[in-house]
């Protein structure tokens, strides 16, 4: 082996783990609306857990991925330790399926059938087709479509030139000597763990190991010890992930890494044992990429079977490594880790929004209820509200931010922006809500009384408007368009309403049967009751917009006007209902 086949191998190497990382992220987009059907049906059942953890490892080949993910679950709410404790072994086994897809490069036959199995002559096809969706697609799902193909040509032609290069060392007698020396079990422990901690990939880990295999000099009794400390390097992910995080998310990386160190612990005394007592034959022939691929299976499930039962076990364990200490920890709002799965993270996020929006919609109606009876308690309650909106406000907009920064498809992209503009209005509704509550302290502190008219007109606004807001959070909570199509027609309704209540004021100001502080206050509240409607329509246009996967809010707004059959009919349903 001379300097050039060093090079190629450093060269097949970064080709590898390029191909691995750039496959993987293009899978994890493209199964995020399957990531997040499937975290929905997760339960407290561990086989459904468990599976769930097998799937999505399977899907986007990365066991290390998936539990970063969990981890960020965790830390966000969205998942318990428990159910964390039964994805995360799911993990483990799922893993295992990049091992068989990269053994296809092992495969040596003068059948022709069995020669097309091999990745070496179908991935340039793969190259080619991946190439072309590249450069002459237009969506971001063809486009993701195209990185996953591209992805697994690079690490398959990665592996194959790796393998190329370490051919050479079949005649070296220190490379014999090397693995010779990893027969100890222990010390194929710490170099399988080692070298996966550097790379952080146990799949990158299996396949590197895959590619030495074709020396002809690995044999099967020196690979399952370092198969089993792959396993627990490929813990240090999922570790370094959880620094930051709260109690329950660094639980979940320490029980990642116990069921590994405990299943390892378990393999080595059955492997000591079986080799010992048995002196299997087997343990002294050849490794090659299907025999390394059946052990790393073989392990895992054995690993899953032993401790699937004793889940409940782990989880004490974590507790008692990792106490509460008495106090309750706040759960994390939003989780950069969740940043990895968009789909999961807008999910996220407009649960969020969604109780911006209770709380926005809440607060406004309990305002209006002030100006009949002020209480002092429900205004400090109110205000309360707002300063929760604000702050949802805040965080959800930064998260947004560097959300659409990430690789989105163009779906999560308009929820993305969908979610942007709703937070802007919610908030302002909940500043409104602020606004009527210092309108109905005025009046309460300086004694001031509308007319019986006046308090008329203002209780048929104040009802119109709270028709607007619970048809605004309804539209956009349960994403129901029927809805949303209603709220145009009353804000027009309600703009209707506050210039006739205008026009009276004047009137009743020129006759003295209005003073003129009451006047103040009295264009406070129109001005706050119909901006609010404003907004109302806004998150309607843009729930109605982001279904269309057009965010053009003034355009719509006026297709709504002028081209809308619909809005005329319900115009008139709400002007008899509010006017009569």
């Amino acid at each position: 082996m001379d300097i050039f086949d060093v090079l190629n191998l450093i060269g097949g190497l970064c080709l590898f783990l390029f191909g691995m990382e750039l496959m993987g992220a293009a899978l994890e987009r493209r199964a995020g609306r399957g990531l997040k059907t499937l975290l929905g049906r997760l339960t407290q059942n561990k086989l459904a857990g468990f599976l769930t953890g097998l799937g999505v490892t399977s899907v986007i080949q990365s066991s290390s991925a998936t539990t970063v993910m969990v981890v960020g679950f965790v830390n966000s709410g969205l998942m318990t330790l428990r159910q964390a404790i039964n994805v995360i072994m799911g993990a483990n086994v799922g893993t295992t399926v990049t091992a068989w897809i990269l053994s296809l490069g092992g495969i040596s036959s003068d059948n022709l059938f069995m020669q097309l199995l091999k990745p070496t002559s179908f991935t340039p096809v793969l190259a080619l087709i991946g190439t072309a969706m590249l450069m002459f697609g237009k969506s971001s799902k063809g486009k993701d479509t195209a990185t996953i193909l591209l992805g697994f040509a690079t690490l398959m032609f990665g592996m194959d030139t790796m393998s190329a290069a370490v051919s050479g060392l079949r005649d070296v007698p220190q490379f014999q000597q090397l693995f010779v020396m990893f027969t100890n079990p222990i010390l194929g422990v710490l170099a399988g763990a080692i070298l996966t901690a550097i790379i952080q990939s146990s799949s990158a880990s299996v396949g590197i190991l895959q590619a030495l295999s074709s020396t002809g000099q690995i044999t099967i009794g020196a690979t399952i010890p370092i198969i089993m400390g792959q396993n627990i390097g490929t813990c240090i992910t999922a570790i370094l992930s959880s620094f930051g995080a709260n109690k329950n998310a660094k639980r979940a990386s320490l029980v990642h890494l116990s069921f590994n160190v405990i299943g390892t612990i378990i393999g080595l005394i059955l492997f000591t044992l079986v080799r010992s007592l048995l002196q299997p034959v087997l343990f002294n022939a050849t490794a090659n990429h299907v025999t390394i691929a059946v052990a790393h299976s073989v392990f895992n499930v054995l690993c899953t079977i032993i401790l699937l039962p004793a889940s409940a076990l782990l989880e004490k364990l974590a507790l008692r490594l990792i106490p509460d200490k008495g106090k309750q920890e706040v759960i994390t709002e939003l989780d950069e880790r969740l940043l990895a799965t968009p789909s999961l993270a807008i999910q996220r996020c407009n649960a969020l929004v969604i109780e911006m929006a209770e709380n926005a919609v809440n607060a406004f109606k309990n305002s209006l209820l002030l100006l009949k009876q002020y209480d002092a308690k429900k205004a400090e309650q109110i205000r309360k509200d707002e300063s929760r909106v604000d702050y949802l406000e805040d965080i959800l907009g930064t998260y947004l931010v560097k959300l659409s920064a990430q690789q989105v498809s163009d779906t999560d992209s308009i929820q993305i922006s969908k979610l942007l503009k709703a937070i802007g209005d919610f908030e302002r509704i909940s500043d409104h809500s602020v606004n009527v509550v210092e309108s109905a302290e005025e009046l309460h502190e300086k004694e001031i009384k509308f007319s019986d008219v006046a308090l008329g007109e203002m209780n048929t606004l104040s009802m119109a408007v709270a028709e607007i807001l619970d048809l605004a959070s309804m539209a956009f909570i349960y994403d129901n368009l029927d809805i949303a199509r209603k709220i145009e027609p009353l804000e027009q309704v309600i703009d209707d309403l506050k210039a006739k209540m205008r026009d009276g004021h004047i009137a009743r100001l020129q006759t003295g049967e209005c003073s003129i502080g009451a006047g103040f206050v009295w264009t406070d509240l129109l001005t706050n009751l119909e901006r609010t409607a404003d907004h109302c329509s806004n998150v309607a246009v843009c729930t109605l917009d982001a279904a269309e996967n057009n965010m053009n809010i003034h355009q719509s707004l006026a297709n709504i006007k002028k081209n809308s059959p619909y809005f005329k009919e319900e115009y008139e349903k709400y002007l008899a209902k509010y006017t009569r």
